[in-house]
Protein backbone atom coordinates (compact mmCIF):
# COMPACT_ATOMS: atom_id res chain seq x y z
CA UNK A 1 0.00 0.00 0.00
CA UNK A 2 2.80 2.41 0.90
CA UNK A 3 4.55 1.55 -2.36
CA UNK A 4 1.45 2.47 -4.37
CA UNK A 5 1.10 5.79 -2.52
CA UNK A 6 4.74 6.63 -3.20
CA UNK A 7 4.30 5.87 -6.89
CA UNK A 8 1.23 8.09 -7.03
CA UNK A 9 3.15 10.90 -5.36
CA UNK A 10 6.01 10.57 -7.80
CA UNK A 11 3.60 10.65 -10.73
CA UNK A 12 1.88 13.75 -9.39
CA UNK A 13 5.20 15.52 -8.85
CA UNK A 14 6.29 14.67 -12.39
CA UNK A 15 3.05 16.03 -13.86
CA UNK A 16 3.43 19.24 -11.86
CA UNK A 17 6.99 19.70 -13.04
CA UNK A 18 5.89 19.17 -16.62
CA UNK A 19 3.09 21.73 -16.31
CA UNK A 20 5.40 24.30 -14.70
CA UNK A 21 7.97 23.79 -17.40
CA UNK A 22 5.29 24.17 -20.03
CA UNK A 23 4.05 27.41 -18.47
CA UNK A 24 7.54 28.88 -18.57
CA UNK A 25 7.81 28.31 -22.33
CA UNK A 26 6.95 31.49 -24.34
CA UNK A 27 6.66 32.28 -28.02
CA UNK A 28 10.02 33.01 -29.61
CA UNK A 29 10.75 36.77 -29.83
CA UNK A 30 12.26 38.67 -32.77
CA UNK A 31 15.53 38.72 -30.87
CA UNK A 32 15.43 34.92 -30.61
CA UNK A 33 14.37 34.36 -34.23
CA UNK A 34 16.78 36.95 -35.59
CA UNK A 35 16.50 40.00 -37.83
CA UNK A 36 16.20 40.19 -41.59
CA UNK A 37 19.25 41.92 -43.07
CA UNK A 38 20.47 42.82 -46.54
CA UNK A 39 23.76 43.81 -48.08
CA UNK A 40 23.40 47.07 -49.93
CA UNK A 41 24.47 46.82 -53.56
CA UNK A 42 24.20 49.26 -56.46
CA UNK A 43 21.57 48.36 -59.01
CA UNK A 44 19.95 49.74 -62.16
CA UNK A 45 16.21 50.05 -61.92
CA UNK A 46 13.27 51.68 -63.60
CA UNK A 47 11.15 53.16 -60.88
CA UNK A 48 7.80 54.88 -61.02
CA UNK A 49 7.35 57.94 -58.91
CA UNK A 50 3.76 58.68 -57.92
CA UNK A 51 2.36 62.20 -57.77
CA UNK A 52 -1.10 63.34 -56.76
CA UNK A 53 -2.89 64.99 -59.66
CA UNK A 54 -5.98 66.98 -60.53
CA UNK A 55 -7.82 66.59 -63.82
CA UNK A 56 -9.11 69.54 -65.81
CA UNK A 57 -10.58 69.96 -69.26
CA UNK A 58 -8.46 71.58 -71.94
CA UNK A 59 -10.49 74.64 -71.12
CA UNK A 60 -13.33 75.17 -68.65
CA UNK A 61 -15.32 78.25 -69.66
CA UNK A 62 -17.78 79.70 -67.18
CA UNK A 63 -20.79 81.17 -68.96
CA UNK A 64 -22.13 84.48 -67.63
CA UNK A 65 -24.77 86.69 -69.29
CA UNK A 66 -23.67 90.08 -70.61
CA UNK A 67 -27.12 91.61 -70.14
CA UNK A 68 -29.76 91.25 -67.44
CA UNK A 69 -33.24 89.83 -67.82
CA UNK A 70 -35.44 86.81 -67.27
CA UNK A 71 -34.47 83.48 -68.78
CA UNK A 72 -37.08 82.50 -71.36
CA UNK A 73 -35.42 79.34 -72.65
CA UNK A 74 -32.74 76.84 -71.60
CA UNK A 75 -31.64 75.11 -74.79
CA UNK A 76 -29.32 72.41 -73.41
CA UNK A 77 -29.21 69.69 -70.78
CA UNK A 78 -26.54 68.90 -68.22
CA UNK A 79 -23.79 66.73 -69.67
CA UNK A 80 -24.83 67.47 -73.26
CA UNK A 81 -22.14 67.87 -75.90
CA UNK A 82 -22.30 71.21 -77.69
CA UNK A 83 -20.54 72.80 -80.64
CA UNK A 84 -19.04 76.25 -80.82
CA UNK A 85 -21.78 78.79 -81.58
CA UNK A 86 -24.61 76.55 -80.41
CA UNK A 87 -27.31 78.38 -78.42
CA UNK A 88 -27.31 77.64 -74.69
CA UNK A 89 -29.79 80.15 -73.20
CA UNK A 90 -32.17 82.88 -74.33
CA UNK A 91 -32.98 85.94 -72.20
CA UNK A 92 -36.24 87.89 -72.61
CA UNK A 93 -35.75 90.00 -75.76
CA UNK A 94 -38.78 92.29 -75.69
CA UNK A 95 -37.11 95.22 -73.94
CA UNK A 96 -33.96 94.94 -76.02
CA UNK A 97 -35.89 94.79 -79.30
CA UNK A 98 -37.75 97.97 -78.28
CA UNK A 99 -34.45 99.65 -77.41
CA UNK A 100 -33.09 98.75 -80.84
CA UNK A 101 -36.14 100.18 -82.60
CA UNK A 102 -35.80 103.39 -80.57
CA UNK A 103 -32.13 103.62 -81.50
CA UNK A 104 -32.97 103.18 -85.19
CA UNK A 105 -35.57 105.95 -84.97
CA UNK A 106 -33.07 108.24 -83.29
CA UNK A 107 -30.62 107.58 -86.14
CA UNK A 108 -33.26 108.50 -88.71
CA UNK A 109 -34.08 111.71 -86.82
CA UNK A 110 -30.40 112.59 -86.55
CA UNK A 111 -29.92 112.00 -90.27
CA UNK A 112 -32.83 114.36 -91.02
CA UNK A 113 -31.41 116.99 -88.68
CA UNK A 114 -28.03 116.65 -90.37
CA UNK A 115 -29.58 117.05 -93.81
CA UNK A 116 -31.36 120.23 -92.68
CA UNK A 117 -28.17 121.60 -91.13
CA UNK A 118 -26.27 120.84 -94.34
CA UNK A 119 -28.82 122.74 -96.44
CA UNK A 120 -28.74 125.67 -94.06
CA UNK A 121 -24.96 125.82 -94.15
CA UNK A 122 -24.79 125.59 -97.93
CA UNK A 123 -27.33 128.40 -98.20
CA UNK A 124 -25.50 130.61 -95.70
CA UNK A 125 -22.22 129.96 -97.48
CA UNK A 126 -23.61 131.13 -100.82
CA UNK A 127 -25.18 134.20 -99.24
CA UNK A 128 -21.93 134.97 -97.45
CA UNK A 129 -20.11 135.01 -100.78
CA UNK A 130 -22.62 137.62 -101.92
CA UNK A 131 -22.10 139.56 -98.69
CA UNK A 132 -25.72 139.07 -97.76
CA UNK A 133 -25.07 137.40 -94.40
CA UNK A 134 -22.42 138.12 -91.83
CA UNK A 135 -19.51 135.95 -90.75
CA UNK A 136 -21.36 135.28 -87.52
CA UNK A 137 -24.36 133.80 -89.33
CA UNK A 138 -22.08 131.59 -91.41
CA UNK A 139 -20.19 130.38 -88.32
CA UNK A 140 -23.48 129.66 -86.55
CA UNK A 141 -24.67 127.55 -89.49
CA UNK A 142 -21.37 125.71 -89.60
CA UNK A 143 -21.53 124.91 -85.86
CA UNK A 144 -25.09 123.63 -86.25
CA UNK A 145 -23.87 121.35 -89.05
CA UNK A 146 -21.03 119.98 -86.88
CA UNK A 147 -23.46 119.45 -84.00
CA UNK A 148 -25.83 117.51 -86.26
CA UNK A 149 -22.96 115.29 -87.47
CA UNK A 150 -21.94 114.58 -83.87
CA UNK A 151 -25.50 113.74 -82.89
CA UNK A 152 -25.79 111.33 -85.81
CA UNK A 153 -22.56 109.59 -84.80
CA UNK A 154 -23.88 109.33 -81.25
CA UNK A 155 -27.20 107.86 -82.39
CA UNK A 156 -25.41 105.32 -84.59
CA UNK A 157 -23.26 104.26 -81.63
CA UNK A 158 -26.41 103.83 -79.55
CA UNK A 159 -27.90 101.73 -82.32
CA UNK A 160 -24.83 99.48 -82.36
CA UNK A 161 -25.00 99.15 -78.57
CA UNK A 162 -28.71 98.28 -78.69
CA UNK A 163 -28.08 95.76 -81.46
CA UNK A 164 -25.28 94.15 -79.44
CA UNK A 165 -27.43 94.02 -76.30
CA UNK A 166 -30.14 92.27 -78.29
CA UNK A 167 -27.60 89.74 -79.60
CA UNK A 168 -26.37 89.15 -76.04
CA UNK A 169 -29.82 87.85 -75.09
CA UNK A 170 -28.92 84.73 -77.11
CA UNK A 171 -26.11 83.11 -75.14
CA UNK A 172 -24.00 80.79 -77.28
CA UNK A 173 -21.24 78.31 -76.54
CA UNK A 174 -17.78 79.83 -77.08
CA UNK A 175 -16.22 76.43 -77.86
CA UNK A 176 -16.88 72.74 -78.37
CA UNK A 177 -17.35 70.94 -75.10
CA UNK A 178 -19.65 69.41 -72.52
CA UNK A 179 -22.24 71.36 -70.55
CA UNK A 180 -21.86 71.36 -66.77
CA UNK A 181 -24.53 71.90 -64.14
CA UNK A 182 -27.50 74.19 -64.82
CA UNK A 183 -28.32 76.00 -61.58
CA UNK A 184 -30.81 78.43 -63.22
CA UNK A 185 -34.15 77.56 -64.77
CA UNK A 186 -36.64 79.34 -67.04
CA UNK A 187 -37.99 82.45 -65.31
CA UNK A 188 -34.87 83.16 -63.27
CA UNK A 189 -33.61 86.74 -63.27
CA UNK A 190 -29.98 86.74 -64.40
CA UNK A 191 -27.30 89.37 -64.86
CA UNK A 192 -23.57 89.76 -65.38
CA UNK A 193 -23.06 89.96 -61.60
CA UNK A 194 -24.44 86.49 -60.85
CA UNK A 195 -22.76 84.76 -57.89
CA UNK A 196 -22.68 81.52 -59.89
CA UNK A 197 -22.22 80.97 -63.60
CA UNK A 198 -25.15 79.92 -65.79
CA UNK A 199 -23.10 76.83 -66.60
CA UNK A 200 -19.59 75.72 -67.51
CA UNK A 201 -18.61 74.42 -70.93
CA UNK A 202 -15.65 72.06 -70.67
CA UNK A 203 -13.57 71.06 -73.66
CA UNK A 204 -12.91 67.43 -72.71
CA UNK A 205 -11.49 66.16 -75.99
CA UNK A 206 -8.09 66.20 -74.32
CA UNK A 207 -7.64 66.44 -70.57
CA UNK A 208 -5.01 68.37 -68.68
CA UNK A 209 -3.59 66.61 -65.62
CA UNK A 210 -1.79 68.90 -63.19
CA UNK A 211 0.69 67.67 -60.59
CA UNK A 212 3.68 68.99 -58.64
CA UNK A 213 7.14 67.78 -57.76
CA UNK A 214 9.79 69.13 -55.42
CA UNK A 215 12.66 71.30 -56.57
CA UNK A 216 15.14 68.46 -55.96
CA UNK A 217 13.07 66.06 -58.05
CA UNK A 218 12.89 68.56 -60.89
CA UNK A 219 16.64 69.21 -60.75
CA UNK A 220 17.28 65.46 -60.87
CA UNK A 221 14.96 65.16 -63.87
CA UNK A 222 16.67 67.99 -65.75
CA UNK A 223 20.16 66.62 -65.01
CA UNK A 224 19.12 63.22 -66.30
CA UNK A 225 17.87 64.54 -69.65
CA UNK A 226 20.12 67.58 -70.03
CA UNK A 227 17.59 70.42 -70.13
CA UNK A 228 13.94 71.21 -69.50
CA UNK A 229 13.21 71.16 -73.24
CA UNK A 230 14.77 67.70 -73.60
CA UNK A 231 12.69 66.47 -70.67
CA UNK A 232 9.54 67.41 -72.57
CA UNK A 233 10.80 65.86 -75.80
CA UNK A 234 12.43 62.64 -74.58
CA UNK A 235 10.58 61.61 -71.42
CA UNK A 236 8.56 58.43 -72.07
CA UNK A 237 4.79 58.39 -71.78
CA UNK A 238 3.27 58.41 -68.31
CA UNK A 239 0.36 56.53 -66.75
CA UNK A 240 -2.67 57.86 -64.89
CA UNK A 241 -4.18 56.06 -61.91
CA UNK A 242 -7.84 57.00 -61.55
CA UNK A 243 -9.66 57.59 -58.31
CA UNK A 244 -11.09 54.04 -58.33
CA UNK A 245 -7.51 52.68 -58.42
CA UNK A 246 -7.79 51.56 -62.05
CA UNK A 247 -5.13 52.53 -64.58
CA UNK A 248 -6.37 54.72 -67.42
CA UNK A 249 -5.99 52.90 -70.72
CA UNK A 250 -4.47 55.84 -72.60
CA UNK A 251 -0.93 57.09 -72.12
CA UNK A 252 -0.15 60.75 -71.53
CA UNK A 253 2.77 63.08 -72.10
CA UNK A 254 4.16 65.94 -70.05
CA UNK A 255 3.46 69.11 -71.98
CA UNK A 256 4.66 71.96 -69.78
CA UNK A 257 6.87 72.55 -66.74
CA UNK A 258 6.40 75.74 -64.78
CA UNK A 259 9.39 78.05 -64.61
CA UNK A 260 8.49 79.29 -61.12
CA UNK A 261 8.83 77.45 -57.80
CA UNK A 262 5.92 77.99 -55.44
CA UNK A 263 7.35 79.78 -52.40
CA UNK A 264 4.76 78.40 -50.00
CA UNK A 265 5.15 74.73 -50.98
CA UNK A 266 8.60 74.60 -52.60
CA UNK A 267 7.15 72.66 -55.53
CA UNK A 268 6.98 73.09 -59.29
CA UNK A 269 3.77 72.59 -61.26
CA UNK A 270 3.73 70.31 -64.31
CA UNK A 271 0.98 69.65 -66.83
CA UNK A 272 0.42 66.45 -68.75
CA UNK A 273 -2.13 65.89 -71.50
CA UNK A 274 -4.18 62.70 -71.92
CA UNK A 275 -6.55 61.89 -74.81
CA UNK A 276 -10.17 61.45 -73.76
CA UNK A 277 -11.87 59.85 -76.76
CA UNK A 278 -14.27 57.77 -74.66
CA UNK A 279 -15.13 60.60 -72.26
CA UNK A 280 -14.00 58.60 -69.24
CA UNK A 281 -12.14 61.53 -67.71
CA UNK A 282 -14.10 64.42 -66.25
CA UNK A 283 -12.99 67.93 -65.42
CA UNK A 284 -12.57 68.33 -61.67
CA UNK A 285 -11.53 64.71 -61.09
CA UNK A 286 -8.49 63.50 -59.18
CA UNK A 287 -5.93 60.74 -59.53
CA UNK A 288 -2.22 59.97 -59.50
CA UNK A 289 0.37 60.01 -62.26
CA UNK A 290 3.19 57.49 -62.56
CA UNK A 291 6.42 58.88 -63.95
CA UNK A 292 9.07 56.33 -65.02
CA UNK A 293 12.51 57.12 -63.64
CA UNK A 294 15.62 55.20 -64.66
CA UNK A 295 18.22 55.16 -61.92
CA UNK A 296 21.68 53.71 -62.53
CA UNK A 297 24.00 52.44 -59.80
CA UNK A 298 21.56 53.46 -57.09
CA UNK A 299 21.21 52.06 -53.58
CA UNK A 300 17.63 50.96 -52.98
CA UNK A 301 16.31 49.89 -49.59
CA UNK A 302 12.81 48.85 -48.50
CA UNK A 303 10.68 51.26 -46.51
CA UNK A 304 10.67 48.77 -43.60
CA UNK A 305 14.41 49.31 -43.13
CA UNK A 306 13.97 52.98 -42.23
CA UNK A 307 12.50 54.89 -39.32
CA UNK A 308 12.03 58.59 -38.68
CA UNK A 309 13.04 60.72 -35.74
CA UNK A 310 12.18 64.43 -35.82
CA UNK A 311 11.65 64.40 -39.60
CA UNK A 312 15.00 62.70 -40.19
CA UNK A 313 15.33 59.23 -41.69
CA UNK A 314 17.57 56.64 -40.03
CA UNK A 315 18.52 53.04 -40.71
CA UNK A 316 20.31 50.46 -38.56
CA UNK A 317 23.62 49.32 -40.00
CA UNK A 318 25.20 46.17 -38.63
CA UNK A 319 28.72 47.03 -37.46
CA UNK A 320 30.75 44.37 -35.60
CA UNK A 321 27.55 42.45 -34.92
CA UNK A 322 25.79 45.40 -33.30
CA UNK A 323 23.14 47.85 -34.42
CA UNK A 324 24.37 51.32 -35.31
CA UNK A 325 21.83 53.99 -36.32
CA UNK A 326 22.84 56.01 -39.36
CA UNK A 327 21.04 59.09 -40.73
CA UNK A 328 20.42 58.85 -44.46
CA UNK A 329 19.13 61.13 -47.19
CA UNK A 330 16.51 59.35 -49.24
CA UNK A 331 14.06 59.83 -52.08
CA UNK A 332 10.77 58.02 -51.69
CA UNK A 333 9.65 56.04 -54.73
CA UNK A 334 6.92 53.56 -55.62
CA UNK A 335 4.45 55.20 -53.32
CA UNK A 336 6.90 55.31 -50.44
CA UNK A 337 7.40 51.53 -50.42
CA UNK A 338 11.05 51.93 -51.35
CA UNK A 339 13.75 54.51 -50.72
CA UNK A 340 16.65 55.47 -52.94
CA UNK A 341 19.51 56.36 -50.62
CA UNK A 342 21.25 59.50 -51.79
CA UNK A 343 23.69 59.81 -48.89
CA UNK A 344 24.64 57.88 -45.75
CA UNK A 345 25.20 54.35 -47.09
CA UNK A 346 27.84 52.71 -49.21
CA UNK A 347 27.89 49.60 -51.32
CA UNK A 348 28.58 46.55 -49.16
CA UNK A 349 26.99 47.92 -45.97
CA UNK A 350 24.75 45.48 -44.11
CA UNK A 351 21.48 46.90 -42.82
CA UNK A 352 18.51 45.57 -40.90
CA UNK A 353 15.39 45.45 -43.07
CA UNK A 354 12.71 44.30 -40.60
CA UNK A 355 11.99 44.83 -36.93
CA UNK A 356 13.92 48.11 -36.68
CA UNK A 357 11.38 49.37 -34.17
CA UNK A 358 12.63 46.81 -31.63
CA UNK A 359 16.30 47.65 -32.03
CA UNK A 360 18.28 50.09 -29.93
CA UNK A 361 21.70 51.62 -30.44
CA UNK A 362 24.44 49.06 -29.72
CA UNK A 363 22.14 46.02 -29.40
CA UNK A 364 23.57 42.74 -30.73
CA UNK A 365 21.99 41.76 -34.03
CA UNK A 366 21.22 38.11 -34.59
CA UNK A 367 20.68 37.46 -38.25
CA UNK A 368 17.65 35.33 -39.04
CA UNK A 369 18.86 31.84 -39.83
CA UNK A 370 22.38 32.54 -38.51
CA UNK A 371 24.44 33.81 -35.57
CA UNK A 372 25.03 37.32 -34.36
CA UNK A 373 26.79 39.29 -37.04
Amino acid sequence: MKIQVCKLCQTAIAVCCFVVAGCRQTAPTVEDAGYEVMTVKPTDRILKSIYSATIRGRQDIEIYPQVSGFLTKVCVKEGEKVKRGETLFIIDQVGYEAALQTAKANVNAAEATLATAQLTYDSKLELHRQNVVSDFDLSTAKNSLLTAKAQLAQMKAQEISARNNLSYTVIKSPSDGVVGTLPYRVGALVSASLPEALTTVSDNSDMYVYFSMTENQLLDLIRRYGSKEEVLQEMPSIDLLLNDKSVYQEKGNIETISGVIDRSTGTVSLRAVFPNKNGLLHSGGAGNVFIPIQKQNCLVIPQTAAFEVQDKVFIYKVVDGKAQSIPVSVTRVNGGQEYIVEDGLASGDIIVTEGVGLLREGMPVKIKGGESK
